[in-house]
């Protein structure tokens, strides 16, 4: 069953990590720059091995140029 979550996105972070701030909310921390969707791959890539998925079922659904982003994992 797919379900959504909010992702708010801090690019050009010194480590990357996963915050969760509620169940359906969390702030990633990414350190490619938020530039040409390189902070997006690398949030989905993030999401996906926290909830053991390919990267293929973690797909951005809103958001795709802003900070935060609602995203659907399959």
């Amino acid at each position: 069953m797919p379900s959504t979550i909010w992702v708010n996105v801090k690019p050009n972070a010194r480590q990357e990590s996963i915050e969760k701030i509620s169940a359906s909310e969390y702030t990633v921390r990414v350190r490619a720059p938020a530039r040409e969707g390189q902070a997006n791959e690398a949030v989905i890539a993030l999401l996906a091995e926290r909830f053991s998925r390919p990267k293929s079922s973690v797909r951005i659904v809103r958001g795709e140029k802003s900070k935060r982003k609602l995203v659907q994992i399959l």
